[in-house]
């Protein structure tokens, strides 16, 4: 499963990160993805994250 983060919508809130650091951290006020395509034992997490966005920046595929 492949994650992104919509520059544009992102805020830098740090949601994404404190649910799922393994998957998700904030350079620059921006959230990235640091593991794509995500392993299957942190999907759970990444899957949270995209749940909890406040602005929905977050997808996967």
């Amino acid at each position: 499963m492949k994650f992104k983060v919509d520059e544009e919508l992102c805020i830098g809130c740090g949601a994404c990160e404190g649910s799922c650091p393994e998957v998700f951290e904030l350079v620059d006020d921006i959230s990235t993805v640091k593991l794509n395509p995500v392993p299957e034992e942190l999907q759970e997490g990444a899957l949270e994250a995209e749940v909890n966005c406040p602005v929905e920046a977050i997808s996967h595929e």
